[in-house]
């Protein structure tokens, strides 16, 4: 892990919609193919969620991600990178591949 996470906050998110915890090892997080999008990020495969529906490719780079509900209620609340392509593997990243959307967790 590069020095510059290691200081990062780690939280417990929960979906809004119906408040289950989702992620218990949430991060601050800016969406690496477009640093004005901001989201919560994760190392470890979270519990509250489910992949759902097919892999898709990014409008910004050529990752491959799949969308993931909360199993309390079913809503999609975020996304994880199944393949991640080599423009965002090389740059600086945390190695969190499950990313939470702001407005759906808090």
């Amino acid at each position: 892990v590069r020095p510059q996470f290691r200081s990062k906050v780690v939280c417990e998110l929960a979906c809004r919609h119906c408040q289950v915890i989702v992620c218990k090892r949430g991060m601050k997080a800016i969406l690496l193919a477009d640093t004005n999008v901001e989201l919560y990020s994760t190392d470890s495969p979270p519990s509250g969620v489910a992949l759902v529906n097919d892999d898709y490719i990014t409008r910004n780079c050529h990752c491959r991600i799949r969308d993931v509900a909360c199993l309390g209620c079913g809503n999609v609340v975020g996304y994880h990178v199944t393949q991640p392509c080599e423009t965002c593997l090389e740059a600086c990243n945390n190695g969190h591949f499950w990313m939470f959307h702001v407005e759906q967790v808090s």
